[in-house]
């Protein structure tokens, strides 16, 4: 496939709750930096989902934002209070759990990887990704195609049901070991087949059928409690590790904080049509419109999206992008003053901002 490059990228910007505006002004000033630096051309339409639209519409996700965002090139997702949100019969729709539902977005790829100025906290380096399945589990906003997954037979009990689906985990698996080999070949799939034996089962079985057309590739298979002593043990043991939507969002956030800080974990969630940069944090309410929050995760969420779009569109303009912003908000956090404070510096979100697009306009790159 040619690349257009006269063709303009469209990005659907979604501003959600909490520090959600501060963080996606900052990652949009990012994006004025990069089209400015390489001649790129980005097509931005912003708007708002989460509580500012329900008390307006009634509704946390306009019904007009769906198509949106499949007519868009890529979605851009600011963090969201989904928790504070009234039931979905009153409007309280989760933004995250409806787009990657309804976009198809089964794969939720989530880098932890070290900096050599901000070192790990297991004290070795850090270099690994998980590959984690996103459109069922436990979730239980994506586990039925009407209702939820969860439900209350009589006032004292409760009931969360899980789904495993062979498309479902052949999907993520393949997504995992492709990964895996374009990383050097090796892979950790982790379950919990032991005690869940129907569901991670079918997901263990699914992986092993799929490891057959990768016979390069190394595989490993752990237990998901092992895995969560493991990572915190040395986390540098492990390169690739694919999982189901559960295990894989608590194990990611683990893996992050051990690298260094959740504060700078990019997140992709990614399908075959479509893509959404979003951060791995929550919208930190305590702390929206001070300041004080740290854009580093979803700018470099961003980054993943365009490197994503560039391999699509082969337009190696989207993945130089990529590795401009990498390597902006790289140099940036290598200097302790131009930290933000959750990293121990002084800066607060817009300052640390225009760090990063000085750097890139500078070309202070690799």
């Amino acid at each position: 496939m040619t690349a257009d490059l006269s063709a303009p990228v469209s990005l659907l910007v979604l501003d959600g709750d909490g520090i959600s505006p501060e963080i996606v002004g900052a990652t949009m000033d990012v994006l004025d930096a990069v089209q400015r630096r390489l001649g790129l051309r980005f097509d931005l339409a912003r708007a708002e989902v989460g509580l500012a639209p329900l008390a307006r519409l009634g509704t946390t996700f306009p019904e007009a934002l769906l198509e949106q965002a499949r007519a868009a090139d890529g979605v851009i997702l600011g963090p969201v209070s989904h928790n504070d949100y009234p039931p979905v019969a009153e409007g309280g729709v989760n933004p995250s759990g409806f787009l990657r539902k309804h976009l198809d977005l089964f794969a939720n790829i989530r880098p932890a990887k070290s900096h050599p100025d901000f070192p790990a906290r297991c004290g070795v380096p850090v270099d690994l990704v998980i590959v984690r399945e996103n459109t069922e589990g436990f979730y239980a906003d994506r586990t039925m195609f009407a209702g939820t997954g969860e439900f209350m037979p009589t006032e004292d009990v409760a009931i969360a049901m899980r789904k495993v689906t062979r498309k479902g985990s052949t999907r993520i698996a393949e997504a995992g070991f492709r990964i895996a080999r374009q990383r050097g070949g090796r892979l950790t799939v982790v379950h919990k087949a032991n005690v869940l034996r129907v569901s991670d089962g079918l997901f263990l079985a699914c992986t092993r059928e799929v490891g057959k057309a990768y016979p390069e590739v190394a595989v490993e298979e752990v237990l998901v409690d092992a895995m969560a002593a493991l990572l915190v043990r040395d986390a540098s043991a492990f390169d690739t590790i694919v999982t189901t939507n559960m295990f894989g969002d608590i194990l990611s956030d683990q893996a992050t904080e051990i690298a260094g800080s959740i504060g700078l974990a990019a997140s992709l969630n990614a399908g075959e049509h479509h893509a959404m940069a979003q951060a791995q944090h929550g919208s930190a309410p305590s702390i929206a419109g001070q300041d004080r929050a740290n854009p580093a995760s979803l700018i470099n969420s961003t980054a993943m999206l365009l490197r994503w779009l560039g391999e699509r569109r082969a337009d190696p303009r989207l993945e130089a992008a990529a590795g401009l912003i990498e390597d902006a908000v790289s140099r940036v956090i290598a200097v302790p003053e131009w930290r933000t404070g959750d990293l121990g510096g002084p800066l607060g979100t817009r300052a640390f901002t225009a760090r990063i697009v000085e750097t890139i306009e500078a070309g202070e790159t690799a």
